[in-house]
This record gives structure tokens, C-alpha cells and sequence, in this order.
């Protein structure tokens, strides 16, 4: 299915937007419609560039990233919501402003986002050399969390079933692609470039080293103190209160919180409420043979 012009289809929230594919990966129609100029993207080389497949701690990322550009001001990481401070390049919803739009307005240096795999992103950021930080999540709580922002979320396509998802997502029939392509091919990339591969389970578990960790990446040197009011106002409870970083100023048409919170649990294990034995053992057995070829390792839950 491919529409012509992005004109063609008025989003109201009565309808989810349709998807279609660019190279093998699901997207929605707006986005396929301007996949060139997302391509063609000029990155410039002071941007710094936040990449996750959806629902890996994206958010929390982007108000940690904020906090420690602005040293632990928390007045200014007020100054807009996440989505107007963070440009989704390849984002567009009828009705709101592209991300690509946004991130030619916005002044240097500009710190931007994507959910694209590594083989989507404009080739411009690696041409430029520019700073990555890339977070990844165990598949299973990322599953879980993707299916509850699909149901919500009316600008993805709906998921269906909790058996039909799980079906989905290990097909990789979901918008960014296979989760295990995803993080693999980031993986790879990490040593040849100006990437920093972080774990949201390791954020879970040890925030303040991997806050400290992200803020030399980024070329800032922060005290404790400074450090510790970046952990208290990135915590999940903290977080899930301010309105700027909640996503509760979207339009309920796009988004129903009321169907699921966008900031929902943030927890590691959660997938065990979802799960059944039969589901987590042909998970196991799916996930050994797609990422039998990479050394990356992941923690399904906290002993």
C-alpha cells in the first residue's frame, strides 16, 4: 500500500494511520511518503544524536541527556515538552510538525532522535562524526512495553491481540523492524564510531555511574551533588508527574492515556505478568538463534 502524497490521509484519531515499508522496515505512510529527505537529512557535526528501538528508555534518556547539558537546571529542561526539545527525525503526524522541520529550525547544537536501525539512519551523522548514544532493553520487558504504546498510541498501528503482538514482534512485523536486527546492528556499529551503547537495565540498576558515564560521553564534568538532582528528577515517580516529559500535552485523539499510561511501570521482569511458560520458552529458543552471532548479552530480570 503506498499513498501519493501524505495529503492523502487526514489523521483524526478516529482511523490509525497505515503503514507501509522502506528497505524490508515498517513505517507509517507520512514517513515513507518523505523517506528522501529524511535520507538526504544534512546532520551537522556538533548534533548529538539519542537512537533506541521504541520503548528502551527513550524518554528518560532524552531528561537525563537535557539535565546534564544544562548542568542540572531543572527550570530549563521545563522550557518545552520532550517532543519539541528532542526532534524525532523521522517522525511526521498529520497535523503536528515534522521532526525533520523541527530539526532546521532548531538552533546548534542540536541534540535529535530516532527509533531508525542503523542501516536507515542518513548517512549524514556517521559521515559528520557525530556523538551517538544509543540505548538498548532486554526484548522481553521491551515487548511488553511496545504492545501497551501501541495500544495507546494512535498514530502506530494497533497491536492486536497480546498473542497476535508476541507473533508480531518476533517476526519483526512491527514499525522500526526486528528488535534483534536492531540492536545488533547498532552494536557493530559502535566500534567504528562516536556511539555509546548503553543498557536500560543497567540505568535501572546503577543510574547515578551510567548518568556520570553519559555526562563525559557528552564532554560535561559534573559534580556529586549536580549528579544526584539529575537522579532524583529522572526517576520514574518524578518523571511520570512532569508534564513535560509525560507526554500528557499530546492530544488525546493521538494518544489515550487512559488506555495505558505513555510512562506505564519502568520496571525490568515486568514481562513475567504477560508471558506465558509456552510464550517465554519459544521466545528463548527464537531469541538463541537470531543473536547466536553477537556478544551482546542481556538481563531479563534482577535477582
Amino acid at each position: 500500500m503506498a499513498l501519493s502524497k501524505m495529503e492523502d490521509f487526514k489523521f483524526d484519531g478516529k482511523e490509525r494511520i497505515p503503514v507501509d515499508y522502506v528497505k524490508g522496515i515498517m513505517q507509517t505512510i507520512p514517513t515513507c511518503n518523505i523517506w528522501d529527505q529524511i535520507w538526504n537529512f544534512q546532520a551537522k557535526s556538533d548534533d548529538l544524536l539519542i537512537a533506541t528501538y521504541p520503548k528502551a528508555g527513550t524518554t528518560w534518556t532524552q531528561e537525563i541527556v537535557d539535565l546534564i547539558q544544562n548542568e542540572g537546571d531543572v527550570d530549563k529542561s521545563q522550557r518545552a515538552p520532550t517532543y519539541i526539545r528532542f526532534p524525532f527525525i523521522e517522525w511526521i503526524v498529520p497535523s503536528m510538525r515534522s521532526g525533520l522541520e523541527q530539526a532546521k529550525q532548531m538552533p546548534s547544537p542540536r541534540t535529535l532522535k530516532t527509533h531508525l536501525p542503523i542501516q536507515l539512519l542518513p548517512p549524514s551523522f556517521l559521515e559528520k562524526n557525530c556523538k551517538i548514544i544509543y540505548v538498548a532493553r532486554n526484548p522481553k520487558d521491551n515487548m511488553v512495553s511496545y504492545y501497551h504504546f501501541q495500544r495507546m498510541n494512535k498514530a502506530l498501528p494497533a497491536p492486536g491481540t497480546w498473542e497476535e503482538y508476541f507473533e508480531s514482534f518476533l517476526a519483526g512485523k512491527v514499525c522500526w523492524g526486528s528488535w534483534h536486527d536492531h540492536v545488533k546492528g547498532w552494536w557493530k556499529a559502535k566500534d567504528q564510531h562516536r556511539i555509546v551503547y548503553l543498557f536500560y537495565e543497567d540505568l535501572k540498576k546503577n543510574p547515578k555511574q551510567e548518568i556520570q558515564k553519559l555526562a563525559e560521553f557528552i564532554g560535561k564534568n559534573l559534580d556529586h551533588e549536580v549528579l544526584d538532582k539529575i537522579l532524583h528528577h529522572t526517576s520514574f515517580d518524578v518523571m511520570k508527574q512532569n508534564s513535560m516529559a509525560n507526554y500528557s500535552s499530546i492530544p488525546t485523539e493521538i494518544m489515550n492515556h487512559s488506555v495505558s499510561p505513555f510512562m506505564r511501570k519502568g520496571t525490568v521482569g515486568d514481562w513475567k505478568n504477560h508471558f506465558t511458560v509456552a510464550q517465554n520458552e519459544r521466545f528463548d529458543e527464537d531469541y538463541k538463534k537470531k543473536m547466536a552471532d553477537s556478544s551482546l548479552t542481556f538481563h531479563f530480570q534482577f535477582s
